[in-house]
């Protein structure tokens, strides 16, 4: 059987509690490029892609007091929030991580940013880190 092993990091999720202030850092000091901004509702936060080599960075920024990124950002800060492995078949890659014990917080892939499938692992089962799969559409 073939495991279906992460490709990369797609990017790693920064939580933020405005865009519009970090930005600057990001583009004028960092150099680096915004790729663009949007809003994913069924989540609750507004992010923003900034292109870093084969990767990016995405910030997170809470839409509402009760968004899991505002909670975050009340009990830790901002901060490094997750880590994205890029996937071809998130369905799969689920099926067995699971099979090893892991832990998914999605059990089945959810709608990200950029109409990405996403789906987060637990970070008691990942020694403390928030992962997340990430399939981007092809």
């Amino acid at each position: 059987m073939t495991i279906n092993r992460p490709e990369k990091i797609d990017h790693i999720g920064i939580a933020v509690r405005s865009i519009d202030q970090v930005l600057p850092f990001y583009m004028d000091h960092l150099q680096l490029q915004v790729l663009g901004v949007e809003e994913v509702a069924s989540q609750g936060v507004k992010v923003a892609f900034i292109a870093i080599g084969q990767s990016k960075i995405e910030l997170l920024e809470p839409l509402s007091s009760d968004s899991p990124i505002s909670k975050f950002i009340e009990k830790r800060g901002e901060g490094i929030h997750h880590v994205a492995l890029g996937v071809t078949d998130i369905s799969e890659r689920i099926e067995e991580i699971k099979k090893n014990g892991i832990k998914m917080i999605h059990d089945v892939p959810i709608d990200g940013a950029g109409g990405a499938k996403v789906a987060f692992m637990h970070p008691k089962s990942t020694h403390g880190v928030l992962y997340e799969f990430c399939e981007k559409s092809k």
